[in-house]
């Protein structure tokens, strides 16, 4: 998808603008390189602070490889953003100087339609939400060059509006909380969406790959007090699986495997970004069952309507949360201990780190940038 690829320039830094240190790929199939990259100067409703970690998520390779077509060059990745406030406008509320807080996928919205009131702001009707990275400036709430676009956490700092920005309560790890704004709040709000999240609810859910995002789903599951199934194509994840909280394991290339849980679940979260066939699972689920789709895969599904019309079955798409859910959804993983497993690397090793995720899928793992450690090595860009 080489040709569907935007190659733009970094204009030079305007007098609402300052330049910061980034990593990023300078034009599609390139390596990173350390660049410099402009940032909007601090309005009344932003908040500028100082990057500490960013997590590494699948989505990103997926974008900096222009795997769906439209990606945006020169990129800088990165929606798992966790820092330190340094300057907050005149007429922000929500954090001060010196507050942990975190940014997620999303930096923008209308925030006028229903679903932004509704507190969905990543399913903005009012023109679609602005992601963090490889979008440009559409609602006028971010400032600086309104005709370049946004540049995501791999860098050493960044400027967004109030709303987009999650607090971190003072104890948790840094260098976890990342994570959790993708691939914590990607689990939670379909369970939420589904009632898992219910007092009382009682349901058995299955996690469709056992990756960093089918990870974070068993645990997640297990707190809320459900019977969690793991499902993996091998028997290779069952031990992984199970010391995450799973009650059980299914192969789900063994048709034995697959019967003995045959019917017993209400909700199924599949995490799996490779091509495959989704109706594969449908099986599973009771009369009334769910199957949601997290996993981004271009290549078109093919579901018979039969196992849907006889069971009242239905295949969902979810896509990461809006803002009080991302709240919510950090909390509650701060109440249980819930985090994600990580490894630590520095931007020099962001090729290595794609590497392995596009072709080892290492155990449940997520990989975090540490900045600081980043900005103190050589890998930085030239004055």
């Amino acid at each position: 998808m080489a040709d569907s690829a935007i190659q733009m320039d970094i204009p030079a830094c305007g007098d609402n603008e300052y330049r910061e240190i980034a990593w990023g790929i300078p034009k599609f199939g390139e390596k990173f390189q350390p660049i410099w990259i402009n940032r909007p100067k601090v309005g009344d409703n932003d908040v500028k602070f100082a990057m500490k970690y960013c997590g590494i998520c699948h989505s990103d390779c997926h974008l900096g490889l222009n795997h769906l077509g439209g990606s945006m060059y020169p990129m800088v990745p990165g929606h798992e953003l966790v820092g330190v406030v340094t300057e907050v406008g005149s007429k922000v509320t929500k954090v001060k100087v010196g507050d942990n807080v975190g940014v997620g996928c999303i930096i923008d919205s209308c925030l006028n339609c229903g679903t932004c009131k509704g507190g969905d702001e990543q399913y903005c009707e009012g023109g679609g939400s602005t992601h963090t990275y490889n979008s440009m400036k559409t609602y006028g709430h971010i400032g600086g060059n309104q005709e370049t676009q946004n540049f995501g956490g791999y860098s050493a700092s960044n400027v967004v509006h109030e709303h987009f920005v999650i607090k971190v309560p003072n104890d948790m790890p840094l260098q976890h909380a990342g994570p959790i704004m993708c691939a914590g709040i990607t689990m939670y709000d379909p369970l939420r969406h589904w009632g898992a999240t219910k007092p009382g609810s009682n349901m058995c859910i299955g996690i469709i790959g056992i990756g960093g995002l089918g990870t974070m789903g068993i645990k997640m599951s297990k707190a809320l007090g459900h019977r969690v199934v793991a499902i993996s194509t091998s028997a290779n994840k069952e031990g992984l699986a199970k010391q995450k909280g799973a009650d059980a394991f299914v192969v789900s290339s063994d048709n034995a495997s697959m019967a003995a849980e045959a019917g017993k679940m209400d909700l199924i979260i599949n995490t799996v970004s490779a091509e495959h066939q989704v109706a594969h699972y449908l099986s599973l689920l009771k009369t009334n069952g769910t199957i949601v789709q997290l996993g981004l895969v271009p290549q078109p599904h093919s579901i018979s309507q039969l196992p849907l019309i006889f069971g009242r079955k239905s295949v969902a798409g979810s896509l990461i949360g809006g803002i009080a859910p991302t709240e919510e959804c950090l909390e509650f993983c701060h109440k249980h201990g819930i985090f994600p497993d990580v490894q630590e690397i520095e931007a020099k090793e962001i090729d290595w780190a794609w590497d392995q995720l596009t072709t080892v899928n290492k155990d449940g793992i997520r990989y975090v940038i540490d900045i600081e450690k980043s900005l103190k090595s050589d890998f930085v860009p030239s004055q």
